[in-house]
């Protein structure tokens, strides 16, 4: 591998070449929240199911023609919501919202605009009626064989209701990509409630990924902090595969350093290193490797922001891949304030996308950019991305702008102003 900084549109190039949708399998519904729809759902059946009444008052038939307000109709029956098919002779039915329409009624007037008259019991119409009118017809909702949800649909709240009114019971969801993360460094210490020696720091990385990497799709197969000997990192990485890990997902010790060992430990793995070294700020000395039996390695660095920067904008977009899911797309935003930069990096920075005064959606870049900055990540609700050769961009330019994760949308805070 060369010295020379990789560009990252090309190093996402290399990194989809070697990512294919993983298999589908079926699930239920009840457990497929937040899974990715390998295939279309059609509806087996129209929704509603049949013509029923949208509010409470009495169903009519007519034809084409209104029913005038002041005509008295005598009332043949009553319909309830779950009563069965019945079947209207002549007059008037008072029916229930949601209650199915008696076979040859087409119509339903309101009971606050009807008037109810005994001996014998009949109902005079205050208003006029017409055909179709507050009336749910069925399938007006979702017509019997629609596709309903496509593939590639992440299954939300919303997806769940309309799969449960139509009764489906099982959906193809795409397996969840099985990831391992393995934080390397003797500085760090996993436990929140251990006092910290001298030259000490509480590992971060790991609960992040571990949060991170289940929300972006995939399933967490295993987690480990390991110190700065390859044999070391060599065994976590056996129990990472072990575990039944098709990605691999490591912090630290892919720099020049004399303890950044990783590069020698995949050598001794036989990894194919695809790139090493890119373009990028933070986060440059990112490393990409494919193992002999297909396992993807990504070797992000140790600090912090770098690792939030290489899961979101690289090892993400493979996991989407995985997912089955096309290339994201970023959103376009315009820039609150002028910003400047160096040339022939891509800055990847955290912001803020709120509305200004006007209500125009607007993208505040944060102070706090430095890769050690771990306060400004949990203000922000979005990255701005700046492109390699862009240096000064003045308020109003367009950016792109991504959510903090591949399955989230930009947050919007509240007007700046």
């Amino acid at each position: 591998m060369s010295d020379a900084l990789l560009d990252p549109a090309e190093a996402a190039r290399l990194i989809l070449a070697v990512c294919a949708p993983l298999p589908a399998h079926e699930v239920p519904v009840a457990e497929a929240m937040g899974r990715v729809l390998a295939a279309p759902v059609l509806a087996p059946g129209a929704l509603p199911p049949f013509d029923n009444s949208a509010m409470d008052g009495y169903a009519l038939g007519g034809g084409a023609e209104a029913l005038a307000a002041g005509s008295e109709w005598p009332i043949e029956g009553e319909q309830a919501a779950g009563d069965g098919v019945a079947r209207a002779q002549h007059g008037a039915w008072e029916i229930m919202t949601g209650a199915r329409l008696p076979d040859g009624l087409d119509r339903v007037i309101p009971v606050e605009q009807t008037e109810r008259l005994e001996g014998p019991p009949r109902v005079r119409l205050l208003a006029d009626v017409a055909a179709g009118q507050n009336v749910r017809t069925a399938g007006s909702d979702v017509p019997s064989g629609d596709e309903v949800l496509a593939a590639g649909t992440l299954l939300a709240p919303q997806h769940l209701m309309l799969l449960a009114a139509l009764g489906v019971d099982r959906v193809a969801v795409a397996e969840r990509p099985r990831v391992a993360v393995l934080c390397t460094g003797r500085e760090l210490v996993d436990d929140p409630a251990a006092p910290l020696a001298s030259g000490q720091i509480r590992n971060s990385n790991g609960p992040f990924l571990a949060a991170r990497l289940p929300r972006a799709g995939a399933e967490l197969a295993h987690v480990e902090t390991v110190g700065d000997e390859v044999d070391a990192f060599l065994a976590a990485f056996a129990r990472a595969r072990a575990a039944g890990a098709r990605v691999v997902v490591s912090t630290g010790a892919v720099s020049m350093g004399r303890y950044d060992f990783v590069p020698e430990a995949l050598q001794r793995l036989g990894a194919q290193a695809i790139f090493h070294k890119l373009a990028i700020r933070p986060g440059k000395p990112l490393l990409f490797a494919r193992l002999p039996d297909g396992t993807l390695f990504f070797g992000l660095p140790g600090n912090p922001i770098a690792v939030a920067v290489g899961l979101r904008f690289f090892v993400e977009p493979a996991l989407r891949a995985m997912l089955g899911l096309p290339r994201e797309m970023p959103w376009r935003v315009p820039l609150a304030a002028d910003y400047a930069k160096k040339p022939r990096l891509r800055f990847h920075l955290k912001a803020r996308v709120a509305l200004d005064a006007q209500g125009r959606l607007v993208a505040h870049v944060l102070p706090g950019q430095e890769s050690y900055r771990i306060r400004p990540l949990a203000e922000a609700n979005a990255w701005v991305v700046v492109p390699l050769e862009a240096q000064a961009l003045p308020a109003g330019t367009l950016v792109d702008v991504c959510g903090l994760g591949h399955l989230e949308s930009p947050g919007i805070g509240g007007s700046a102003a």
